[in-house]
């Protein structure tokens, strides 16, 4: 295995497909495999390091997620507490103009009908809201009460959709708690695991890897404001500098910091039941399906959990992993899965989107895991 993922990584980076990269791995709690690899700074010739810190994006999702699943195991939060109870500013209406029963799960399953921006050629600047990654100097408060303006994509619970859903399931649990995000997570989830460098500021300034963006032949170095085309063609706007504007609110979907070493604590903890942030009980259900016969055609052979995408069938889902596997990733160039039938945890970080997260850099180090 050790050989296979040394190749892939060592092509990867020859290549200028990925500029840094850090890629653990751990089988029935042993680690298995860790590399540095690459560059933090290219043009500084810096090299990435085991505690090398990278911006998140989407990574954070399933941390803020734990956070709120540890406040359901608290009595402090419930599954089915309507959204608008907790912010009563955010009240969006559905198709067919009826304001939304938009619930706790639901935006814990990307299925409150949200989506991922509005349209800026149609849209008024005063109504723009803010999807995480760029930057902005709107509060939880004035961003939200802006996406509660525009109608859901369909009624809760009848169609899933990748969204900002788990943003404003972050404004709910620091509302609850009466703090900041960061606080909550940090309470709930980071300081129980000893995540000392993850969070939505940076720990060491010196380990912040510089990010880079998809370009031809190779990667380049973002800008204050980056545009980055996805798989689907769609332009994500990156703003790497948002993480140090105090004014931007905490987005519990893309605005955290980390490192691979923290990331791995999380989902082997998550992997072995859940202690000591989460009930096992709860830490099991993270994993399960939670979106019913709710369809993901755009994504066969895969449903969802509180945390990420579920593998139904590998062989429609492409996937090496087996069968109840769970992955996600951020667009800032990571991967990430839990295999509970193998018992293998495996975090594939790099300073390159989309190429890290999305491309098939991420998918060949997973089939190099298995040995395919």
């Amino acid at each position: 295995m050790k050989a296979r993922i040394d190749t892939i990584i060592e092509k990867a980076i020859e290549t200028g497909k990925i500029v840094g990269t850090v890629v653990i791995v751990v089988e029935d709690g042993e680690i298995v495999y860790s590399r540095a690899a690459g560059y933090a700074d290219r043009e500084m010739g810096k090299p990435v390091e085991i505690g090398t810190i990278f911006r998140l994006a989407s990574v954070s999702k399933p941390l803020v997620a734990a956070a709120a699943l540890a406040l359901v195991d608290k009595g402090r939060l419930a599954f089915g507490d309507l959204v608008r109870d907790h912010l009563p500013y955010f009240q969006p209406r559905q198709p067919d103009g009826k304001i939304a029963d938009i619930t706790i799960h639901h935006l814990l399953t990307h299925t409150a009908g949200l989506s991922y921006g509005a349209d800026p050629k149609t849209t008024p600047p005063e109504r723009m809201f803010n999807s995480g990654l760029s930057d902005t100097d709107l509060d939880f408060q004035e961003n939200f009460g802006r996406l509660s303006t525009f109608p859901l994509l369909a009624a809760p619970g009848t169609l899933w959709s990748y969204s900002i859903a788990i943003d404003v399931l972050g404004a709910v649990i620091a509302r609850i708690e009466g703090c900041s995000l960061d606080e909550v997570v940090r309470h709930h989830v980071l300081e129980p695991l000893g995540m000392s460098d993850t969070g939505f500021s940076v720990s060491d300034l010196e380990r912040l890897a510089t990010p880079y963006a998809d370009g031809n032949p190779t990667a380049v170095r973002m800008n204050d404001r980056h545009l980055v085309p996805d798989s689907d063609g769609n332009l994500l706007t990156f703003a790497p500098f948002r993480l140090f504007n105090p004014k931007a609110f905490q987005s519990g979907g893309a605005g955290m910091v980390g490192t691979a070493p923290d990331l791995i604590s999380f989902l082997e903890t998550i992997r072995q039941g859940g202690a000591p942030i989460l009930k096992a009980d709860t830490a099991r259900a993270a994993l399960l399906n939670q979106i019913g016969n709710i369809p993901r055609p755009a994504e066969p052979g895969q449903e969802f959990s509180f945390l990420g995408a579920v593998i139904q069938d590998p062989v429609l889902a492409e996937s090496p992993m087996s069968k109840g596997s769970v992955t996600w990733g951020g667009v800032y160039g990571h991967s990430w899965f839990i295999d509970p039938v193998k018992g293998i945890s495996a975090a594939i970080m790099s300073n390159t989107a989309v190429e890290g997260c999305l491309g098939m850099y991420p998918r060949n180090i997973a089939r190099a895991i298995y040995g395919l």
